[in-house]
């Protein structure tokens, strides 16, 4: 029988972009994943659209798998000749079990590769302004685990030395016998007031740091009911200066902001608010349709070589008129000499990514702006333009060509149908404070938004409202709700730029 690879993946501390781009690529050539509860489930879009997904968490209770039980998967799934990629938390071998499972891949034959991935200790430390190693204070580092295997008979860790110990100590796994871990380092000669910390959550929104003195650990922790995943940082390092923390101190930093677009424009728009550190609610609102089997469509693109000029009026717009092209076996030659225009930046940049530069592009990207912008660029007397557009799309730009002289052929690329959500999930995250912020890229949304959502409601709770431009806006105030905050440049980029000018 053909025996596959195995690759021990670290996943890396919790943000998914903190993995390294050698375990992305084994996460891509996958058969098998098999995956940890701490591995960041977003990793998962890297995968093949067949591999298969096994999740494998540890300690919840039903639907547990101990060691023995993964190590007997992976096993299988490399002996039946598929690719494994195990994805774990951290790094594979520092307290992850990577040295277990390695072993079992020798003993079975089995070829495997260690992807190394940046550990828990260091990304927590960093993550809140907390340097291990500093020349001044800490010469040295070491890692403990917080948690020893059950039924054993002696300890391994040397609570002596870790007590005499001056350099920084980073306890994993910690927070179930915090109170041991405390009493053992006072009890073997640790000053009391030695500086500690707590990183619950590194990496994420939702990250939490307690910094606090070593008597008082105990205490404060149980206080701010710290929950693990979570670190204990014990040391000088600990000691650190709050103005380090340079990702908690990021406006956007644990914001709840809801993201109202199709399902692809919001994870695009959550990866975008994850790095700015906010914490994106997904609420999808609108699905985009592709309207390039239409009667009207396959009409326009019969004499597409006709056309003077093409205008293209939204990133849907272009990524559905080539899927066209290529499914009819055709690229961006078709457009041979005909001039280009893009509502925005954006658009602009999908149609350079298809070998095309637009020829004109408005300074503030509105329908209006465009097509006054373009009167202006050129004479359009007698000049065949033809506009690929939502089906929704206002008359705005439409009518400022035929004034400019423009024989205009219109046709829908895509249209847009409104998408029920779980807006009763989302209400209550509303009533208890769970929402800082809803975000509307489009009347669409909003129209669809508020079909599902009690205006009232969002009135009520001091939801602070972002809008991408003026034409958005204007829908929000007609169902009566206010705009805090408008970009001067609209785009979801200039939007999230307002948003943290907000906050900050």
């Amino acid at each position: 029988m053909t025996k596959a690879k195995v690759y021990l993946v670290g996943a890396g501390p919790g943000k998914a972009d903190l993995i390294t781009v050698c375990g992305i690529n084994a996460i891509a050539k996958a058969d098998c994943i098999v995956c940890d509860k701490l591995a960041n489930q977003a990793l998962l879009k890297y995968a093949k659209a067949d591999a298969e997904i096994i999740a494998v968490p540890k300690r919840i209770g039903k639907g547990s798998f101990d060691q023995d039980q993964i190590n007997q998967i992976i096993i299988a799934k490399a002996l039946a000749g598929k690719t494994v990629t195990r994805l774990k938390g951290g790094d594979p071998c520092i307290f992850g079990r990577g040295a277990e499972e390695a072993k079992v891949l020798v003993d079975a034959g089995i070829e495997f590769e260690i992807v190394p991935g940046i550990t828990a200790a260091i990304a927590a430390a960093e993550y809140s302004g907390i340097m291990l190693t500093d020349r001044n204070y800490s010469s040295q580092v070491v890692f403990v685990t917080g948690r020893e295997a059950p039924g054993k008979e002696e300890t391994s860790i040397d609570w002596d030395l870790l007590a005499k110990f001056r350099g920084t100590i980073v306890f994993y796994m910690g927070m179930e016998n915090i109170e041991l871990i405390v009493s053992k380092l006072i009890n073997n000669g640790m000053d009391a007031d030695t500086p500690v910390a707590i990183v619950s959550d590194a990496t994420y929104a939702s990250q939490i740091v307690l910094q606090t003195k070593l008597n008082q650990l105990v205490r404060q922790s149980q206080q701010k009911k710290i929950m693990p995943p979570a670190l204990i940082i014990v040391g000088q390092a600990a000691n650190c200066n709050s103005s380090l923390n340079w990702f908690m101190n990021k406006p956007m930093f644990g914001r709840n902001i809801v993201v109202t677009r199709d399902r692809k424009g919001n994870t695009d728009f959550a990866e975008k608010i994850i790095e700015r550190a906010g914490n994106p609610v997904e609420f999808e609102t609108i699905s985009i349709k592709p309207m390039t089997q239409s009667n009207e469509f396959l009409k326009a693109m019969e004499k597409f070589s006709s056309f003077d000029w093409v205008v293209f009026t939204s990133v849907n717009g272009v990524r559905i008129f080539f899927d066209f092209l290529h499914d009819a076996g055709k690229d961006s030659r078709v457009f041979g000499s005909m001039k280009i225009a893009a509502i925005g930046k954006r658009t602009a940049n999908q149609l350079s990514q298809f070998g095309l530069k637009a020829d004109f592009v408005p300074e503030s990207f509105t329908s209006k702006d465009l097509a006054l912008g373009l009167v202006k660029f050129t004479d359009f007397s007698g000049k065949k333009v033809l506009l690929l557009r939502s089906e929704l799309a206002n008359k705005e730009l439409e009518d400022v060509l035929l004034t400019g002289g423009a024989d205009i052929t219109k046709t829908s690329v895509y249209n847009i149908a409104p998408v029920v959500s779980d807006a009763h999930g989302l209400q209550e995250k509303i009533k208890t404070g769970g929402v800082d912020c809803i975000t509307f890229a489009s009347p669409s949304a909003v129209s669809s938004f508020f079909e599902q959502v009690d205006v009232k409601l969002v009135k009520s709770h001091n939801v602070v409202i972002a809008s991408v431009g003026p034409v958005t806006s204007a829908r929000l105030t007609e169902v009566g709700i206010n705009v805090e905050i408008e970009p001067s440049v609209h785009t979801i980029d200039g939007l999230l730029d307002a948003i943290e000018s907000y906050y900050k």
